[in-house]
């Protein structure tokens, strides 16, 4: 009896939708062909997840590959993060870079990469806030830190995990423009992101609020650093909403906006519109608060750069550092133009800016952050030979706690839990393993890091410069990113 209902119940249910398949109006592979067409959309569903682990080879998916995501999650998990029979990227491709090691290298660094459970710290070579002798300064304790991933887009036990993470391991958490919630609080140092939105340190109109921006920063003893979001690399100019549905009664009072409502991040900010307001703006937060304030953007028209530069160096005042975002980045929603098109990718970004305020004689006074793709030794290693003192990292970090590539991000339906406010999906991230993966990622980075700069000669990352790296520019020809570059850049010299 039990499969004979179950048998009519199917039959039933089948045509039900044949007679909706025949009747809508909204697609013709379904009105021409009832019930097959159902197959076509089922395909396309999954197709990322066919291609990813049928499909695809090694070097092949974007935004990171097979061989990208195995190192990450062979890292997180402290397995051989090794791979054999030499190399499957294309050595010759144009622009892959090559790094130069030491014919004699530093004995001392030989093989620390070797052991499962050697820790290696890095920290950055500056003090961020010296320069303007801000009340507070910080020198990172690590040159790898945690990017901007807010909690809203983010789901409450993925933000626990990387602090947790992020604590064991020694580095810094990027709070994302969403205000520094419950979940950023438990023990690493944070950089607290102050976006267009002014989430945190805003007025019931929307504006910015100072004085509750310094009552939260001495609430939180973890704050170290403010970073004023200017643009990012997904979606410059762009703005963003997080949709009503997702504004829950938690997220609307850690961001003070009304419940249930878009909760909206304009394009650009209310409380300055110039460079010379921006500074003002910069001074006025760090006088408040005693912190390093600095300013994050990704890089499109460079004039707004050039001018900041002067003003920099003829006042002496200004942001302590600068967060240039590649257009490569991203770990949200954004319109599909603007992540392909919109903004300049990492390297030609930092380079143009760098040179600018090098021309300008004060590249050497900021910290220098770099951000977009470069959560591996080698693109690390670039980044900070082309002046980067500090690398921040979001996508990677995910990955490191579950994520799959699922490119679900947008949809609130992520199936590990990450990227989501879906109690159902979250229950299955467990925040303590999650956290210590996270951890052993960015040990395992700080190693290959560490390994490789002893390789060429070095102690410290810092002493790369432009010349140490050559990019494939043409079949059989190298050069070197110096000659690309156009700038010199100081090496950092040792105690």
């Amino acid at each position: 009896m039990i499969w004979t209902a179950l048998c009519w119940t199917l039959v039933g249910g089948l045509a039900a939708l044949l007679f909706y398949d025949l009747t809508q109006r909204r697609s013709a592979v379904l009105r021409n062909f009832p019930l097959l067409g159902h197959l076509r959309y089922l395909l396309i569903e999954i197709g990322p997840e066919l291609r990813q682990y049928i499909v695809a080879g090694n070097r092949e998916e974007a935004p990171f590959n097979r061989s990208e995501r195995e190192w990450i999650e062979r890292s997180a998990d402290k397995k051989n993060n090794y791979f054999g029979f030499g190399t499957d990227d294309q050595l010759y491709g144009v622009g892959y870079p090559i790094i130069k090691h030491a014919v004699f290298p530093r004995s001392d660094y030989a093989f620390t990469g070797g052991s499962k459970d050697a820790k290696v710290d890095i920290p950055c070579a500056k003090v961020i806030g010296a320069w303007h002798g801000r009340r507070r300064p910080y020198r990172p304790p690590s040159i790898l830190n945690v990017s901007a991933m807010s909690f809203g887009s983010l789901g409450a036990r993925a933000i626990e995990a990387i602090n947790r993470g992020a604590k064991a391991a020694g580095c810094w958490h990027n709070t994302g423009e969403g205000s520094c919630s419950p979940h950023h609080r438990h023990g690493a140092d944070l950089c607290l992101q102050i976006g267009t939105g002014y989430f945190g340190c805003r007025s019931l109109d929307g504006q910015f609020d100072l004085e509750r921006l310094t009552r939260l920063t001495q609430e939180v003893p973890e704050i170290r650093l403010l970073e004023i979001k200017l643009s990012q690399g997904a979606k410059p100019g762009k703005g963003g909403v997080l949709p009503g549905p997702k504004v829950t009664t938690e997220i609307a009072q850690i961001r003070g906006v009304p419940e249930g409502q878009d909760c909206i991040s304009p394009n650009s900010h209310s409380a300055f519109d110039s460079v010379d307001t921006l500074i003002e703006f910069v001074e006025k937060v760090a006088e408040a608060t005693g912190l390093p304030v600095g300013i994050k953007s990704a890089v499109g028209q460079l004039e707004t750069f050039e001018e900041l530069a002067k003003r920099m160096q003829e006042t002496g005042r200004g942001p302590d550092f600068l967060t240039i975002d590649g257009g490569e980045g991203g770990t949200g929603a954004a319109p599909l133009t603007f992540s392909d098109h919109v903004s300049l990718p990492y390297k030609p970004a930092f380079m143009r800016v760098f040179k600018i305020f090098a021309d300008a004689g004060i590249a050497d006074d900021m910290v220098w952050i770099g951000s977009g793709k470069l959560g591996f030794a080698d693109r690390a290693i670039v980044a900070m030979a082309l002046g980067a003192d500090v690398i921040q990292v979001a996508r990677e970090a995910m990955l490191s706690i579950g994520c799959i590539q699922a490119q679900k991000c947008h949809t609130g339906h992520c199936p590990t839990g990450v990227a989501t406010q879906s109690a159902w999906l979250q229950r299955g991230l467990d925040v303590e393993v999650q956290a210590e993966r996270l951890q052993n990622y960015i040990e395992s980075f700080r190693k290959d890091v560490h390994a490789v700069t002893g390789s060429c000669g070095y102690t410290h990352p810092g002493q790369f410069t432009p010349e140490d790296i050559e990019v494939s520019s043409g079949p059989n020809r190298f050069t070197t990113m110096g000659e690309i570059c156009g700038y010199e850049k100081k090496p950092f010299t040792p105690d």
